[in-house]
């Protein structure tokens, strides 16, 4: 852990409020750019399966460089891994700023660049999401995460709301450039927030001299089922729920033919449902009922309301349901991570939030092309009905495991 003293609570800490309020800022200039590109693919292309496809580009790298994230967050200065893809990332919003300006900006030029961002991703988010443990103490994990949790889903509703004053006003060059100068208040705090000392136990080991002997670490991980089954849940809610956020554009311009106003409405409500679902950890449960299996049973219910969006003809119904949405689906995920984080240690915390992304990550990627495909082919209330009932059906079966397995200790290796 961090060998600096604490204060009695984590939210009077310099540290944490620096985290907090440079995350803010951040993650608000990246949901403004959200509501603007899907936005402007659709309008370039007047094609569903490039808004998938770009979607897709952006998480798939998730796929294969998240676990070599996770080891580099154990192996090496988290601070400067951060530092270095954080900067390619924020140069390819820069070039892509600048192609749009120009009038030069083609969907498959978007696609590539998207791809790179989610490169930048998978290799620094791992060592970028072990702040929190490292800065708190162990106790208040919990609220920690609650807490940031938060922070994102205010920026969900302040980012897209404000995105659709700039562009009716400014226009969607406006949102990218809010997003790239996000970047700067987090450059300059994380040098302040970042731990400088951190105790790795693996850190000293000698690297593995053939790249495959690295993944031998995640077999021992995954090897405990009390850390395969909330993984699954979470790549279930990525795989057939996270495409509500990708294909809400498709939804409100080609079924309600609204504007872009009335898509930053609906991200801001599905955000306001996030910000509600951030509250979750402070949920007390039964022993009997544990925050993993909770998060599972909430993933149901989420499923449910898939099915219920695929049938819903209203406008004003379509925000509600996605204010449900929202909540639900952060509730079941932010378990997830709680879950995952408190009982790891930090000799394996690097691998375990790599797990946690990948499982994450890769749904919403995979989910976003599989989506786009069935949009492409049938209809957008063929795909959520769907991915409605994949959702139900899986999550179900995962609950049921969960409550036949006997319980294991996610510390041991």
């Amino acid at each position: 852990m961090i060998q600096e003293k604490k204060s009695k609570s984590f939210l009077k800490t310099r540290l944490y409020a620096l985290y907090w309020i440079s995350s803010l800022l951040s993650n608000i200039g990246t949901w403004m750019q959200q509501v603007a590109e899907p936005w402007v693919v659709l309008s370039l292309s007047n094609s569903p399966f490039w808004v998938g496809l770009d979607s897709f580009a952006m998480n798939a790298p998730s796929l294969i460089f998240t676990l070599f994230g996770g080891i580099l967050a154990d192996r090496f200065d988290r601070k400067k891994i951060v530092l270095l893809f954080q900067s390619i990332q924020w140069l390819c919003i820069l070039i892509m700023l600048t192609l749009l300006i120009l009038g030069w900006l083609k969907v498959w030029m978007i696609v590539i660049i998207s791809f790179l961002i989610g490169l930048t991703d998978s290799l620094s988010m791992p060592s970028f999401q072990t702040i929190i443990p490292s800065i708190v103490d162990e106790k208040e994990i919990p609220k920690a995460l609650s807490l940031n949790s938060t922070q994102f889903n205010l920026s969900r509703i302040l980012g897209p709301a404000i995105a659709g004053v700039v562009i009716a006003k400014y226009g969607v060059v406006a949102c990218f450039s809010a997003n790239a100068i996000s970047y700067l208040p987090f450059f300059l705090s994380l040098y302040f927030i970042y731990p400088r000392k951190i105790k790795i136990e693996n850190a000293a080991k000698a690297l593995p001299t053939k790249p495959l002997e690295h993944f031998k670490e995640f077999k021992q991980v995954l090897q405990n089922s009390k850390i395969r089954l909330p993984l699954f849940t979470s790549f279930i809610n990525g795989l057939f729920c996270a495409p509500l956020i990708t294909f809400c554009s498709v939804l409100v311009k080609n079924n309600f033919h609204a504007q872009v106003g009335s898509f930053g409405g609906a991200m801001a409500a599905f955000g306001m449902g996030g910000l509600l679902g951030a509250t979750s950890s402070f949920i007390p449960l039964p022993k009997s009922f544990t925050r993993n299996k909770f998060s599972n049973t909430v993933a149901i219910f989420l499923g449910m309301i898939v099915i219920a969006i695929a049938f819903n003809r209203s406008l004003l119904l379509l925000y509600i349901l996605l204010v449900i949405a929202g909540a639900m689906l952060t509730t079941s995920n932010i378990g997830v991570n709680t879950f995952l984080q408190q009982n790891a240690n930090n000799s394996i915390r690097g691998r375990i939030v790599s797990l946690y992304q990948l499982a994450l990550a890769g749904g919403i990627s995979m989910g976003a092309l599989l989506t786009g495909f069935t949009v492409s082919q049938f209809s957008i209330e063929t795909a959520f009905l769907i991915n409605g009932s994949m959702a139900v059906a899986l999550q179900s079966f995962v609950l049921w495991f969960q409550f036949k397995i006997p319980t294991e200790q996610i510390k041991q290796e």
